[in-house]
């Protein structure tokens, strides 16, 4: 079964080229435009969504933008990387996933909160917001989409597991198939050629707490993103909060219930104001 999941892998569709190399030339803070424009203006599916969400009530526009050159002056690096993200991975996630007891779109919806959610509590640990944690954030669940039939058909024996309170859903999921979501995951972004980072992230998603070398910082906030989201009850799948709790990344970071609270809060009013360019990418 492991060799028929890793093989559905090859199934996905390439991580958009386009995407990657924008990246690239948004690291540098004196990034030249046209070079930008250059990479974007080939690809027809994202130059149309970025004119789209460029004129959007998201981005707060006042006159109407018609060429993906003022679209690249006008929403500048952090909204840039952030619509591209957005729209490229919304491609991907577009079929939803069988399993994980969701409706279809129900997967993105929370891979965009937990996106967003990653943002507010970077702001609120780092004083900044980190485009590779939001790429990080928003792919973390990546797995599920090959995942989900395969949970479906074995979700009797996970949930019996489960039940015996010896296993978290992730421990049974990889006692029960052989592998785990987040472990899978990992595996897609090594297929994606992304760094070990966003690797990292997606990987131990669940667990950053067993990372072992490496700076854990960027897993360690997705996994809080993640925490917040869910308990927000924004969906995350039948799975939900069944997962092992780490306190001690809460603690390294000093967060306390009041940066909960607050967090939650800011997330209502961001995904308020995204739920426009939510509809654009869907």
């Amino acid at each position: 079964m492991i060799e028929r999941i890793l093989l559905s892998i090859k199934q996905l569709p390439a991580f958009p080229a386009t995407v990657q190399k924008v990246s690239e030339l948004l690291r540098n803070e004196d990034y030249d435009v046209n070079a930008v424009v250059n990479v974007i203006k080939y690809d027809q599916g994202i130059t149309a969504n970025i004119l789209k969400i460029s004129n959007s009530a998201y981005f707060g526009v006042r006159q109407k933008i018609r060429s993906i050159h003022d679209a690249v002056i006008y929403l500048g690096q952090k909204n840039l990387l952030r619509a591209l993200q957005t729209a490229s991975v919304g491609r991907i996630f577009s079929k939803g996933t069988a399993g994980y007891g969701m409706k279809t779109r129900e997967l993105w919806g929370h891979s965009v909160a937990v996106a967003l959610m990653s943002q507010i509590v970077s702001r609120r640990i780092a004083r900044r917001e980190d485009a590779t944690l939001y790429t990080a954030a928003l792919l973390h669940d990546v797995g599920k989409l090959i995942m989900g039939e395969y949970v479906q058909e074995s979700s009797q024996r996970i949930f019996a597991l489960m039940e015996s309170g010896k296993y978290s859903f992730l421990e049974a999921e990889e006692a029960v198939i052989g592998i785990n979501h987040a472990e899978l995951g990992g595996r897609v972004a090594v297929y994606w050629n992304f760094p070990p980072e966003i690797h990292d992230a997606i990987a131990y998603h669940h667990r950053p707490d067993r990372i072992l070398s490496g700076d854990a910082m960027i897993p360690s906030l997705v996994y809080i993103a993640d925490q917040f989201c869910l308990m927000m009850g924004i969906d995350g799948g039948m799975d939900g909060l069944a997962h092992r709790g780490i306190s001690e990344v809460m603690h390294k970071y000093g967060l306390k219930e009041k940066d909960l609270e607050q967090s939650m809060l800011a997330l209502y009013d961001e995904l308020e104001q995204a739920d426009e360019l939510l509809r654009i990418v869907n």
